[in-house]
């Protein structure tokens, strides 16, 4: 019989408390050797460097502090790290694969509700339903009375999806549900052949924005793509077009942003915004036609525990030496991949 590796899970208590209920702590306990206690939120310690030194794999999510080069000196057994949220940016480096440790991270798992979110901003924004739930003057007046807002309607949409994200290509097969819409996919990187297969069709970013009704922003957040969606840009889209972004707010530029909704050309449903959280003289912050939500696209409640067991399936893949199927590569991380 193999021998159980060594666990240990390092995140905040918060993250452990949310991640870990009953049943999930005896999974875990089934998969690996755990000591008490089998959870730390910092690595510097020398309780906490005790058990790094014997630890095989650590399970990580929200608040684990990043893996530097003498937190991985101290763990010399450390053969794999398995992220039980989205990105692994700030948690891992190069060194941790320059040591031959595996990574895995539980972004698929994470994309289902932000692309359900999604969906959900791209249906509400044909109907315009936020905006105009907030304008008191047409809210209780029918139907009749709303003017300025365009066509109110989710039949025959185009829709432009920025990013071939695992959350971009969710939202494409999720937009099937609404007849006849066109899907236009913009990403640099995506296989033309990929993009066709799951029923969209991939164009320049340039030419997408003239045509679309609704604008979804899945980038990965790196140098070069911020404000990849900026004053030039959002010029192109044609009127009463509606911004949806639930990547990172610096994919969009904000000043640009709030001056198209102030003007009454363009809206946006904002589940991030740069910076996070806005300040109070943020001219988006108080502009017209925007929604902006907490950043709760991803996953909270029940939904943290979708998280945990995709790590859990991980752990027992990884146990039995069986391929991992969330691994994150040095490629990966240096394309933001990871994030």
């Amino acid at each position: 019989m193999r021998t159980k590796p060594h666990a240990l899970v390092v995140m905040s208590r918060q993250s452990f408390e949310a991640h870990f209920d009953q049943r999930r702590l005896q999974r875990l306990a089934e998969l690996a050797t755990l000591n008490d206690p089998c959870w730390t939120d910092e690595l510097d310690s020398p309780k906490a460097r005790a058990r790094l030194a014997r630890a095989d794999v650590l399970i990580t999510s929200w608040g684990a502090p990043t893996l530097t080069r003498a937190r991985l000196a101290a763990a010399p057994r450390l053969g794999a790290v398995l992220h039980c949220a989205g990105s692994v940016r700030g948690l891992v480096g190069g060194e941790v694969w320059s040591r031959g440790i595996r990574v895995t991270s539980a972004a698929d798992a994470n994309a289902v509700p932000v692309a359900e979110y999604t969906l959900a901003a791209i249906i509400f924004a044909g109907k315009k339903a936020p905006f105009l739930a907030a304008d008191e003057q047409r809210a209780y007046g029918g139907w009749g009375s709303v003017t300025g807002y365009g066509d109110l309607s989710n039949f025959e949409r185009v829709v432009g999806v920025v990013g071939f994200s695992r959350i971009g290509r969710r939202v494409v097969d999720l937009l099937k549900v609404l007849s006849g819409t066109t899907c236009l996919v913009a990403d640099p990187y995506a296989d033309p052949d990929e993009v066709a297969c799951a029923g969209a069709q991939l164009v320049d970013l340039e030419e997408m924005l003239p045509q679309v009704h609704v604008l979804s922003v899945h980038a990965p957040e790196l140098a070069e793509t911020r404000h990849l969606i900026g004053a030039a840009q959002l010029r192109r889209l044609p009127d009463f077009a509606t911004v949806i972004n639930t990547a990172r707010g610096s994919l969009v530029d904000s000043d640009a942003l709030a001056s198209e909704c102030t003007s009454g050309r363009l809206f946006a449903i904002l589940d991030v915004t740069d910076p996070e959280p806005l300040p109070d003289d943020s001219p988006l912050r108080h502009a017209a036609h925007v929604m902006i939500t907490p950043h709760i696209a991803g996953s909270l409640g029940s939904e943290i525990g979708r998280l945990t067991d995709h790590a859990l399936d991980e752990l027992s893949r990884w146990a039995s030496r069986e391929p991992l199927q969330a691994e994150i590569t040095a490629e990966h991380w240096a394309l933001g991949l990871s994030a």
